[in-house]
């Protein structure tokens, strides 16, 4: 089997997107629990439960790749022409050196950080498996507000995973999930 032209065969790629008929507005219960977790009436575990069956947005943005001259200007000078360009996804290097990537709940929040970044909606899991890939340590959700979150380090890692938090009948949380099939009680 051959590679399709032009394509590097260790480029990483987001999944494609199952939301065509996306609207770009945020899911409804992620808003409210980030509002709700900034006010101080809703617990971590609580936006990690909106988080993990929500939509999110990535930005991808541009990267100029190979340049070249094109056609000569009034000036006689050369004129620059991009001869090639990469998508890549936005990732955010922290004051402790840390990376994380990108994330926002809706177009507005996406707007408020680089209006020039092209939405890619993605399930909330394979975002932060694209984060975990990169090797970033946390998905920062809506970093130019309303309501700024960090997904974390393991919590990062459940989530990618496809677990998320639950709460519990005594009213603390744990953690739902599919165990590893070597995990498994006979």
């Amino acid at each position: 089997m051959t590679e399709p032209p032009n394509e590097r065969p260790d480029a990483r790629r987001l999944e494609g997107s199952a939301y065509v008929d996306d609207d770009g507005s945020a899911d409804a219960a992620l808003a409210t629990a980030l509002q709700q977790y900034d006010e101080g009436s809703a617990p971590y575990p609580a936006v990690i439960a909106a988080i993990a069956p929500a939509r999110l947005i990535v930005p991808v943005i541009a990267l100029l790749g190979e340049t070249g001259e094109g056609a000569v200007g009034a000036d006689g000078t050369a004129l620059v022409t991009d001869k090639s360009s990469d998508m890549a996804a936005v990732l955010l290097t922290g004051a402790d050196g840390r990376l994380a990537l990108l994330a926002f709940t809706d177009l507005d929040a996406l707007a408020r950080w680089d209006p020039q970044a092209r939405p890619v909606p993605v399930a909330a899991h394979l975002a932060a498996a694209t984060a975990v890939q990169e090797g970033a340590a946390a998905v920062v959700i809506d970093v130019a507000g309303p309501h700024a979150f960090a997904l974390a380090d393991d919590d990062l890692h459940r989530v990618a995973s496809g677990w998320t938090t639950v709460q519990l009948e005594d009213g603390g949380w744990g953690w739902l999930g599919t165990a590893p099939a070597d995990h498994v009680a006979d």
